[in-house]
């Protein structure tokens, strides 16, 4: 791996990408524009950029794991996500963008109050800085491994790299590189998958060297009560998480809220197909791996059969994905703050230019936080475990009640309140004190399924409660009137802001159609360097070209008259 060509081809992505971001640097002139685009994102752009922060380094490593050693249940796991996303799609993703709210968190604020609001931000932070910190550890390592370099000199300059972008240019700066990541990934699987078959002689061969049961759709501890909990799961946490809340609302109406999910919903069908197929083949290549080992599948097929430059660029996008993730969740984070702290209760007459300043300097604090954590992750040991931990018994009391508020107007602030707190406590007393003190430990099945189902029996009883009394939430009320002057407000939008947003969009899909360019180009050189999976990568790099004239299509679609021209030119 060690390579000149395959550290070129990273560190050519690498400056590309930041360079992308800085091109954002003058496009946010406020807090929509920075951190919803204007809600008037281009829905296939948010589903794809919702599709690449779902990714990280550990969906090789932890899936590629399942893959290696159970065979297609990994690929059954993963299709939980499609299901999630199309039940989001259907009821939540549309209501959510029915808001009007620029965060999940201004959303809590106005329908169930400033107490519930601190709460949540409070634990949302803290659990997305520890898990997105513990996230960048493992990418450091592959990349410090693969190439040689200093582990904490990676984490370090692998961070710094991820802030930078997100801090300088906002949300169309993280969409437009998780496209560009999006296709770099995808380019490096399908160059990975037919060259792992000829690697084992064809799928006819590979489907024989295999155990019997490799292609079952359950296996072992992965149950049928598992992989149903695990629906429930992705309900809540695609269609509740703050994260992907924000796709959701920066797009321009609810049909286009509920396009991008059912765009994430098709691609998780039809991805964890091809993802997961180089580990399983490779368990018919060696069979040996055991223990930890088993984690490294993904890396070693990419080691067996990528030629130089190609290894690279597969390294490349498993890192890109890594980073999809954990700048969405620092954009987002940073939004909450910004919007819902400083904004909300610390400075609310502050002007558009001090909430930019606020919103890039909270950026470069929550990322540094981040890589404070992933640094300390090999002193801590098991940190990783203790942060997926953390989000399962967090997950349920936090994305459950706002979710039913998007639906109810009995549920109140109080009783939100509480089902959290009773939520986690309880969660936290089966994941933490039950094993010790009782030497009972739930399955990971049950403690999911405990973890949503008990929230939502909760909300269920007291609408029912409330619903017998006819209660209607004093929050409700004042909810509805917010959203009332919201829409006014919207509506006495200035033509100079609305000019700004058609700008801002417009740049943004060429950008995207000249980052695509700029990807079948480099591919095309790889494909000259191959030893093997050369014309594979040229087909590839003709496609991803073909590919450009879609943003630039619809670029060309965003027309300003002659006079919004020149009103932006006074």
């Amino acid at each position: 791996m060690n390579s000149l060509i395959d550290t070129a081809v990273i560190f050519i992505f690498s400056a590309f990408v930041l360079g992308i971001g800085m091109l954002f640097a003058r496009t946010g002139r406020n807090l929509k524009s920075f951190f919803a685009g204007g809600e008037a994102v281009p829905w296939f752009i948010g589903g794809l950029s919702l599709f690449m922060s779902f990714f990280s380094a550990g969906t090789f490593v932890a899936w590629g794991s399942i893959a290696y050693k159970h065979g297609w249940v990994a690929v059954t796991i993963q299709w939980t996500m499609c299901i999630g996303a199309i039940v989001t799609g259907l009821f939540l993703s549309p209501r959510w963008r029915a808001t009007g709210n620029l965060t999940a968190a201004e959303f809590i604020r106005e329908r169930l109050g400033e107490r519930v609001q601190k709460t949540y931000i409070g634990i949302f932070t803290l659990v997305s800085v520890f898990i997105k910190g513990s996230v960048l550890y493992p990418v450091a390592k592959l990349v410090s491994v693969s190439l040689g370099f200093p582990l904490v000199e990676s984490t370090i300059v692998l961070g710094i790299f991820m802030i930078a972008y997100t801090a300088v240019g906002g949300l169309w700066a993280v969409m437009v590189t998780d496209i560009l990541q999006f296709v770099i990934l995808t380019a490096a699987v399908f160059i990975l998958l037919p060259l792992s078959l000829n690697k084992v002689g064809g799928f006819e061969s590979f489907t024989q060297q295999v155990p019997d049961d490799f292609f079952s759709l359950l296996h072992g501890e992965y149950t049928f009560g598992f992989v149903m909990a695990f629906v429930f799961y992705h309900i809540a946490y695609i269609g509740g998480n703050w994260t992907f809340v924000q796709r959701y609302t920066s797009v321009d109406s609810p049909k286009s809220a509920r396009k991008v999910a059912f765009l994430f919903a098709a691609l998780y069908l039809v991805s964890p197909m091809i993802w997961m197929l180089p580990p399983m083949i490779y368990r018919a290549l060696n069979p040996s791996l055991e223990g930890l080992d088993t984690e490294n599948a993904y890396l070693l097929i990419c080691k067996a059969v990528l030629p130089p430059g190609l290894l690279g660029l597969m390294l490349t996008g498993m890192y890109f994905s890594t980073s999809a993730s954990a700048n969405t969740t620092l954009n987002v984070v940073s939004a909450v703050f910004t919007n819902d702290i400083y904004k909300g209760f610390i400075n609310p007459k502050a002007s558009d230019q001090q909430l930019i300043k606020v919103a890039r300097l909270s950026s470069w604090g929550f990322g540094l936080g981040m890589i404070v954590i992933a640094l300390l992750v090999p002193a801590a040991g098991g940190i990783v475990e203790v942060v997926l931990s953390i989000s399962a018994i967090s997950g349920g009391p936090l994305l459950a009640p706002p979710l039913w508020a998007l639906f109810s107007k009995r549920i109140n602030g109080k009783t939100t309140f509480w089902i959290t707190i009773v939520g986690l406590t309880v969660n936290l007393f089966f994941k933490v004190l039950s094993p010790w003190l009782l030497d009972f430990k739930l399955s990971r099945a049950v403690e999911t399924i405990v973890g949503i189902g008990l929230p939502l029996m909760l909300l269920l009883a007291y609408e029912l409660y409330a619903r017998s009394k006819g209660l209607v939430a004093e929050e409700y009320e004042s909810y509805l009137i917010s959203k009332a002057t919201r829409k006014a407000e919207k509506l006495a939008e200035t033509e100079e802001e609305g000019l700004e947003i058609k700008r801002q969009n417009r740049f943004g899909m060429r950008v995207i159609a000249g980052a695509l360019v700029f990807v079948a180009i480099v591919l095309l050189g790889l494909s000259a360097f191959a030893t093997s999976g050369g014309w594979v990568t040229a087909g590839i790099a003709v496609v991803v070209l073909l590919g450009a004239i879609i943003p630039w299509q619809a670029a060309k679609k965003i027309q300003l008259s002659k006079e919004e021209v020149l009103t932006g030119q006074g």
